[in-house]
């Protein structure tokens, strides 16, 4: 029987995007046949850089160019950024489940299934950007995720409150206009992409907040007040808004944690 965690280091390390995709879906799929074990000895490593491409070059977010979606070219880089930031979510997905032992299992299955996912959302948006004459590496991307997964490597409870329910419910906040300004130049292919990454992104973020919930009971801290403390610790002045309530709320957001992060965006 293999190791989960072994499996997930080597699909982490993977820098080739279809080699990291092919043994995401692997190991998922041995997990699901129940072929694989959590009983492995060997440690956690340090969170490092995770497998990936030498292209796209990496730049800060003000570096980034911002292009108009009537040419094809502006089009093409927003499908970029979009797919840069799904496949930065394979690796938060696999990471999460590498990184953090002694869960339920049903914390893995939801963690592999997030990650399969994302690698389908990859794909989809590689595939739109060769239909648009690109593909992934053509523009330059930010690593803004990622970094915040080596600030959250210290603590399951911290990395569920701040990457998937702060940056990556992100997309619950911005994508409806995206999906607004995509309809008004016409380009329904990307749209219909986007709505059924939308859909299945407002799923994930509600694994975010049930495995925050779930930190929050076993250490007797009250989630409301505890992610309002993590905003301020983490995220004072790099939030912002508008804020999607209905899509937030659908994954699991309270009134209140919606008010914190208003204050804070």
């Amino acid at each position: 029987m293999s190791e989960l965690y072994t499996l997930l280091r080597a699909a982490i390390d993977a820098d080739e995007t279809a080699r990291k995709i092919q043994l995401t879906r692997d190991l998922v799929k041995a997990w699901r046949d129940g072929n694989l074990s959590r009983w492995d000895d060997a440690p956690v490593a340090p969170i490092g850089t995770p497998g990936r491409p030498l292209r796209p070059t990496l730049v800060a977010p003000r570096e980034l160019v911002q292009r108009k979606l009537t040419t094809e070219e502006g089009r093409a880089a927003l499908v970029h950024a979009i797919a840069h930031i799904e496949f930065n979510a394979i690796n938060l997905a696999l990471d999460a489940a590498y990184r953090f032992r002694d869960l339920p299992d049903s914390y893995y299955a939801d963690w592999l299934r997030v990650a399969v996912e994302e690698a389908s959302h990859f794909e989809m948006l590689n595939r739109r950007l060769g239909e648009l004459g690109y593909t992934y590496g053509d523009f330059p991307a930010h690593n803004g995720l990622w970094e915040m997964a080596e600030e959250t490597a210290h603590d399951h409870m911290v990395r569920m409150a701040l990457v998937p329910r702060v940056l990556e419910a992100r997309g619950l906040d911005v994508t409806p206009g995206m999906l607004e300004r995509l309809q008004r130049v016409g380009d329904d292919k990307t749209v219909a992409i986007l709505e059924i990454i939308l859909e299945e992104e407002v799923a994930h973020v509600a694994i975010g907040s049930y495995w925050f919930k779930y930190a929050c009971e076993k250490r007797g801290l009250v989630p409301e007040p505890t992610f309002r403390e993590l905003l301020d610790r983490y995220m004072r002045g790099r939030l912002k808004g508008p804020f999607n309530y209905s899509a937030r709320q659908a994954a699991g957001f309270s009134e209140e944690e919606l008010k914190a992060l208003e204050q804070f965006g």
